[in-house]
């Protein structure tokens, strides 16, 4: 949101907790509270607020791996991206609403010896926990690309500032929070249609497609 505000863009905001509205007012947007799963409500915020894009981050996922209650975590978040993604897709239809970027991840790839690009098969075969999540990518990505300008960027596994490792590179495909921030700043206005990896070079997926279509970096840090 801080990108966003900062190249002059004015940005709305949602949360379903009050206590979240405040933070996203800090940052200089406009909160608004809405639950996704009320498809009516959400269609009424997506009308009133008359976007010409929306981006969804959409996830629910508040413990961190290993800690008990991460698995149930897993189960909101793929209800969250089949669920919530449909009725946002539905709003944004519905409110003439033509491009959509969708946060995806980009470590769901079936299993393979090679570098995976956008157009390799996701890990459909999965078992447990990690079927959830894959079946959760696949509704997620089919529905955003259902609009006419609908953009996925898969994101590698995020560490940074206020996320789960703060500190430490938490795998591969690895990424920035900083850097997946200002991935979805440049993909607004210069990505087109489809799927793209936003992930580091480390030897997992390949990124090419995003740094060629709209500059994707890497590297690239806020200032402190």
């Amino acid at each position: 949101m801080p990108l966003l505000v900062a190249a002059g863009h004015h940005v709305i905001g949602t949360t379903r907790s009050p206590t979240k509205a405040a933070a996203i007012a800090a940052q200089g947007a406009a909160p608004v509270l809405v639950d996704v799963f009320d498809a009516d409500a959400l269609l009424r915020v997506v009308q009133a607020a008359k976007p010409r894009l929306i981006m969804h981050q959409l996830t629910d996922l508040p413990s961190a791996p290993g800690t008990p209650d991460y698995e149930t975590g897993l189960d909101r978040n793929a209800r969250l991206r089949i669920d919530g993604t449909r009725n946002l897709v539905a709003a944004a239809k519905a409110a003439g609403v033509k491009r959509l970027i969708a946060q995806s991840i980009a470590f769901v790839y079936a299993p393979g010896d090679c570098l995976r690009v956008e157009s390799d098969p996701l890990d459909l075969a999965a078992t447990g926990a990690r079927r959830r999540t894959v079946q959760g990518v696949q509704a997620l990505e089919e529905a955003t690309l259902e609009m006419p300008e609908g953009i996925v960027l898969r994101y590698g596994l995020l560490y940074g500032p206020d996320t789960w490792f703060e500190r430490d590179k938490r795998g591969a495909p690895g990424l920035h929070v900083d850097a997946a921030a200002h991935a979805a700043l440049l993909a607004l206005g210069k990505a087109k249609r489809g799927i793209y990896n936003v992930a580091e070079d480390d030897g997992a997926v390949s990124s090419e497609k995003a740094k060629r279509d709209f500059g994707f970096d890497a590297g690239f840090r806020l200032k402190s």
